[in-house]
């Protein structure tokens, strides 16, 4: 039986949230994700429990497709609608072909800064917690890439648009940047993640079924192997005890398996491989 859910997050609760009522469906504590969404976000989480939260480390360089709806005029202290108004102003949205040049001057890698109502630790303290006791800090920036970005409409009072980016994108700090370039103010309005690598929206449960029993079971091997090589070794003992192995490969990470089941990550060590973790 598998121990991963493909789930659709509904709008309004935290992805903690989410963890915690599937605690209860699925009868047990040990459970996580692979990567958070804002309250205010819907779309794809990958939950790992049991033994696939072993795997959890291995998973967190998918790319991420979002659909994102802009609104104009206002600008908030979480750079979406659900802060604090912190400047308005009228504006004029620009003509369609100025918002798609502008969205696609941002392909490739580029340089983020990360907002300040995110979780990334600075001196040992979360940056949200920064901004809720009012302090100062300076904002951490990391290298992202987006792989492509689209327009998609047009509105009264802003735009949408699909991007997929590299993981650890911030889609609320991509939106700040347009927004810049184009001389607007603005905020996210509302963000779905459509995809997570090959997972997508149309794959998941939504949160309500699963709570009635009714969702499906996935294999944390079958969204590994689309990330790592597999090399079958035929001593089954020696891989659960964590042994050093001689492989016939030569990539630098591989998943073990014996008879085709996925049972270890091993990394390439001079002419052996050691093991990363065991996925048993």
């Amino acid at each position: 039986m598998g121990n991963v859910l493909y789930v659709n997050k509904p709008k309004g609760i935290s992805s903690f949230d989410v963890c915690f009522r599937l605690r209860k469906v699925l009868g047990t504590k040990k459970i996580g994700h692979t990567g958070t969404l804002d309250p205010n976000a819907t779309g794809v989480m990958i939950i790992l429990f049991n033994k696939a939260t072993k795997a959890n480390q291995f998973l967190v360089t998918d790319k991420k497709e979002y659909i994102c709806k802009v609104k104009l005029g206002i600008r908030t202290d979480t750079l979406d609608i659900d802060g604090n108004i912190i400047e308005e102003s009228s504006y004029t949205v620009p003509e369609k072909e100025t918002i798609s040049e502008t969205l696609k001057s941002f392909l490739g890698k580029s340089i983020q800064e990360v907002p300040l109502t995110s979780a990334v630790s600075v001196e040992g303290k979360r940056l949200y917690q920064y901004q809720r006791e009012g302090k100062e800090v300076e904002l951490p920036k990391r290298e992202i890439e987006v792989s492509d970005i689209k327009l998609l409409d047009i509105f009264e009072d802003g735009f949408s648009f699909r991007s997929t980016v590299s993981s650890g994108t911030y889609i609320r700090a991509l939106v700040r940047d347009i927004l810049m370039k184009l001389n607007q103010i603005g905020t996210v309005s509302e963000l779905e993640r459509t995809a997570v690598d090959e997972v997508r929206i149309e794959n998941c449960d939504n949160l309500e079924e699963i709570e009635k029993g009714n969702y499906k079971l996935h294999e944390i091997g079958d969204l590994l192997i689309k990330r790592y090589k597999t090399v079958e070794y035929p001593e089954r003992n020696d891989i659960l005890n964590g042994k050093k192995l001689k492989l016939n490969s030569d990539e630098k990470t591989v998943l073990v398996t014996n008879n085709d089941e996925v049972l270890a990550v091993y990394e390439k060590d001079g002419d052996i491989y050691r093991s990363l973790r065991g996925l048993w």
